[in-house]
């Protein structure tokens, strides 16, 4: 009896959570029901296979959801993954403003601040789960380059490769790069903007560091094999600890393993880091609203410490760091894209993937790409790149030289394969 009235409040609470949209669920006694919202929607259909799951993913969704299916606790029918994304990541943005919602998230977010903390121990830990990862795995999804990053699609039709080669030359075009100019890279993965950064401009020294001790390993070695280690220099070495003076700074996708604490820091660091008169280039994910906590799951399995900004926090703490904002450009589908590109190249690869891990840990990436898709068509995900100098003369005043120099750079960087390599001529 108690059992029954409990599922009943569940299911009364799921029925809820669908204001848009249809939701066929099968529970584990075999029972079916149609949840269906109240606006149109994606049609979507889950199998739970057991109690405890479907409670679990009342009280709490943000990890549950994640949990369940990494376990294969829950299955996809029609529409598979994707119809349960969009379905999800709709309904989450009204779910949030309900009572049940509210109350949920508030619960399971009470200690968040904790989980965004991230002192200098902590930052190399949270990076080396992620990013340490064996390089076979990235090899899967990425492009030559390793650009494990938001490409720019000029083209709907626009491969991953010559989407990552545009978001490269429109990154140094920003820069408005010289020769001879000395450059940092904060956060610089495995190396592939700062080989990219060589091979637009001549005479180029730059920095670039990690945290993570794989891709030091593959950056080096990049750096050798083009016997540029005069011109290019990495170290393992948090961005707190960085000193010296540069023309040009540029950080792409590290600024959402921060914290929310230290966004201030970051920028008053990139200051003191920027030769009077240097530009940098901060490439980030943020969101249109306020920031909020990042779901639960995510943090636990996927990025831990990670946190997206809002727009207004960014803007205030560049501004209260001493830097001046020259330019910005919102990019809005072109994640969504890239992510899909990934996806789809990890799943062709899901064999391969199976057996340096295992399959929990494929229907985890799975459910990791394909959330993270739904979250920037579906949500108030975007990617942000702010131009900024602590002079406002620091760029040309029409961004008419942005457009050129892309085009000149996008030029130079095809004319070598995707690794940094020389193409050979045609004959």
């Amino acid at each position: 009896m108690v059992r029954a009235m409990f599922d009943f409040l569940a299911l009364a609470i799921m029925r809820q959570f669908v204001i848009c949209g249809t939701l066929d669920l099968t529970l584990a006694n075999g029972s079916g029901h149609q949840l269906q919202g109240r606006s149109p929607g994606p049609h979507a259909s889950i199998t739970i296979h057991d109690r405890a799951t479907f409670l679990r993913l009342v009280t709490k969704p943000d990890l549950a959801f994640g949990e369940a299916y990494m376990d294969g606790r829950i299955s996809t029918g029609n529409g598979g993954i994707d119809a349960l994304m969009e379905l999800l990541m709709l309904n989450s943005r009204h779910w949030s403003r309900h009572w049940a919602g509210r109350l949920t998230l508030r619960f399971g977010n009470c200690l968040a601040w904790l989980r965004h903390l991230n002192p200098r121990w902590r930052s190399r830990r949270n990076v080396a789960h992620h990013y340490d990862l064996t390089d076979e795995l990235f090899e899967t999804f990425l492009d030559p380059r390793r650009q494990y990053s938001c490409a720019y699609f000029h083209r709907p039709d626009d491969s991953l490769e010559t989407a990552q080669e545009t978001k490269l030359a429109r990154l140094a075009a920003k820069l408005n790069l010289q020769p001879g100019q000395s450059v940092l890279d904060i956060g610089c993965g495995w190396g592939g903007l700062a080989m990219a950064m060589t091979e637009c401009r001549e005479n180029l020294s730059v920095t670039g560091i990690t945290l993570s001790e794989r891709q030091l390993a593959h950056a080096r070695k990049t750096a050798a094999e083009h016997s540029l280690e005069d011109r290019l220099d990495f170290a393992l070495r948090d961005y707190r600890d960085q000193g010296g003076a540069f023309d040009r700074i540029v950080s792409v996708g590290m600024l959402e393993h921060v914290g929310p604490a230290d966004v201030p820091a970051y920028f008053r660091t990139v200051r003191r880091l920027l030769a009077p008169g240097g530009v940098a280039v901060i490439h980030s994910i943020a969101v249109h609203d306020r920031a909020a906590p990042v779901n639960r799951w995510m943090t636990r399995y996927i990025f831990p410490g990670g946190h997206l900004p809002s727009l207004p926090q960014l803007v205030r703490a560049a501004e209260a760091g001493g830097l001046k904002i020259l330019d910005m450009e919102i990019m809005r589908g072109h994640y969504a894209e890239t992510l899909l590109h990934w996806r789809m190249r990890f799943l062709r690869n899901r064999d391969r993937i199976t057996a340096l891990y295992d399959e929990r840990f494929v229907r985890m990436w799975e459910f990791y790409l394909a959330g993270c898709e739904y979250f920037f068509r579906c949500q108030h995900g975007m990617v942000v790149q702010i131009q900024l100098s602590d002079d406002h003369q620091a760029v040309p005043e029409s961004r008419d030289y942005i457009t050129e120099l892309e085009t000149e750079f996008r030029d130079r960087l095809c004319r070598n394969d995707h690794s940094g390599k020389k193409r050979a001529s045609a004959t």
